[in-house]
């Protein structure tokens, strides 16, 4: 059953009925006003719930007995990547930052939260958390150097800090590698649930190498407070799979920690942690690992292979989060073997699911459906990975008949955007894409990140390409843009984000790679209408060099933006 967004107070905040029975009436009162309205134009809302029903606070599900003290979400909480499941990118309970502030004379960079390391995973926050018995609103920070950080978010007092690399260890080389360089330690973005623990939980996989050289990635559990390890972690990561390919025995293939790393943003859905595994300097017999963990437990409660019986087929999506409506998940991988040889239900007999927009169940965690574009083998064949980008659930959408359809895009390096049912994905056929939409030119490069969505409208940033807005009309998107940024934006293109006071004061914002990192904002409804940059004041709001892959975090008017050694704050400046 799917359920109208205005009807559900739970569907509303993101938080679970229980968490909406304790919540304070402030805060249900400022969720109501901001997202109720929204939700009347079919606009997903922060916390990430599409129509459909998917809560994206990332505490609830029926995973969950662990006892709770903090069982207040807030919508200026950023608890995962892009904000919430659908992965919309959405933060529409910004108050402060409007289009008429932002701009050079008062909003700039207003501080910098040193760090021992990249930052490559989105920076997250939390609002009004009790350390010590003082309140704070926090900002979390993960490195390369295999740190996290807690930093006060109105004074930027470092609040505690903690090493997740073992005795005897160091964060992982990159074996000589340039994707992720010089270390590979915390790649991926963690994700946060205030529904567990003392105090809420931040778990984070990180990867480390041993005094013998052995590989190693962990699933960590951290306490939001302070910091210390919870719930009998860190859990080591190991797999099997049956399967003939990759680096299988006997008709076994094992997890190899020195093939893989975790760059995908974890995924909390149903008491279960979610990770997708790419290859480790994409070279030898690695395969398509996706596994889950309990977030209780730590332990591995299920794991599927998704090129099992052939070769490569790894997950990164650019460090996107896999997707989900609450139900099941979303993932898209890159090139590896695809089976072309289907069975009497559309699916390839031998399992191999390379270069696919895949529709997993939870539990049992398996493949339930999929997309293949007709020219799979030949992308896989040119290194036209479709897994270069992530996936992102529409709110539901109505065509002109008047059915309501539940749909999801996703894009790679061939410069298409692949909309599908997420009810029937279409499946493969040689000679036609049989799915719901299929945008061929609209894209002037490849995508290396996620799109965002507001206001019924969807936004890609491809490569060396202007970010485009795509308005959705009668669940069709527009194939040429509404409007589109005055920017052009080299490698790797952009994963825009967006603030938002409900369906108001909308700022698309977006993070650019170079010599000379920039943040950029723009004016949602009309994006040649840039109202900042970081470069428009000389040297004042600049930091150094871009990041990759980096995509801004909003929240209490200011905006966080990962960089190489840490992170620039913004925020008005008087």
């Amino acid at each position: 059953m799917h359920r109208q967004p205005s009807m559900s107070l739970a569907y509303a905040t993101g938080l679970a009925p229980r968490s909406v029975a304790r919540a304070s009436k402030a805060v249900v009162a400022v969720t109501l006003a901001l997202f109720c309205t929204a939700c009347g134009n079919g606009s997903s809302n922060n916390s990430g719930t599409s129509s459909s029903g998917a809560s994206g606070n990332a505490g609830t599900g029926s995973g969950g007995s662990s006892p709770s003290t903090s069982t207040v979400a807030f919508a200026t909480d950023v608890l995962m990547h892009h904000n919430d499941l659908a992965r919309t990118g959405q933060m529409l309970a910004e108050t402060t930052l409007t289009p008429a502030n932002v701009n050079t004379s008062s909003f700039g960079k207003v501080a910098f939260l040193a760090a021992d390391g990249k930052v490559d995973g989105q920076p997250l926050s939390v609002t009004s958390l009790s350390i010590g018995g003082v309140t704070h609103n926090v900002i979390y920070v993960v490195t390369e150097h295999n740190s996290v950080y807690a930093y006060d978010a109105d004074n930027n007092a470092q609040l505690w800090k903690v090493s997740l690399t073992g005795a005897n260890e160091t964060p992982s080389d990159n074996r000589g590698c340039n994707d992720i360089t010089p270390e590979i330690g915390i790649t991926s973005t963690p994700v946060i649930d205030r529904n567990r623990g003392p105090n809420g939980v931040l778990y984070a996989v990180a990867m480390t190498k041993d005094a013998s050289g052995g590989y190693h990635h962990r699933l960590h559990a951290l306490d939001l407070a302070s910091g210390a390890e919870l719930l009998g972690g860190p859990s080591e990561i190991s797999a099997t799979y049956p399967g003939s390919g990759g680096n299988s025995v006997n008709g076994v293939l094992t997890f190899d920690p020195s093939l893989h790393t975790e760059r995908v943003a974890l995924t909390l859905v149903n008491g279960n942690i979610f990770m997708g595994w790419t290859a480790h300097c994409m070279a030898g017999a690695y395969t398509g690992w996706i596994m889950s963990y309990s977030a209780d437990t730590l332990q591995q409660t299920g794991v599927v292979n998704v090129a099992p019986n052939g070769h490569q087929g790894s997950v990164w999506m650019a460090g996107s989060g896999m997707a989900s409506d609450g139900t099941s998940i979303y993932v898209v991988d890159g090139n590896g073997t695809f089976g072309t040889t289907l069975d009497a239900n559309g699916f390839p007999v031998d399992s191999d699911y390379g270069n696919s927009f895949m529709k997993l169940s939870a539990s049992p965690l398996k493949v339930t459906d999929y997309f293949a574009p007709l020219d799979v083998v030949q992308l896989a064949n040119a290194d036209g990975d479709f897994g270069s980008g992530g996936a992102m659930l529409l709110p539901d959408v109505t065509t002109a008949g008047g059915t309501i359809k539940h749909l999801a895009v996703a894009a790679g390096k061939d410069n298409k955007i692949y909309v599908v049912d997420r009810d029937a994905m279409g499946k493969f056929s040689a000679t036609s894409n049989a799915i719901w939409q299929v945008l061929t030119g609209t894209l002037a490069g490849g995508i290396w990140g996620s799109p965002a969505w507001f206001n019924g409208t969807v936004y890609y940033g491809a490569l060396n390409d202007n970010i485009k807005a795509l308005p959705v009309t009668n669940a069709l998107l527009a194939t040429t843009a509404a409007s589109k940024s005055p920017t052009t934006f080299p490698y790797p293109g952009a994963t825009p984000a967006i603030s938002a006071n409900g369906t108001s004061n909308g700022i698309l914002w977006a993070a650019e790679n170079g010599t000379t990192g920039a943040l950029h904002a723009y004016d949602a409804a009309n994006l040649a209408r840039e109202l900042y940059n970081s470069n428009q004041a000389g040297t004042r709001d600049q930091w150094g060099a871009g990041n990759k892959f980096i995509t801004p975090t909003i929240s209490r008017g200011k905006v966080y933006v990962g960089t190489t050694n840490g992170v620039a704050v913004f925020g008005l400046l008087h």
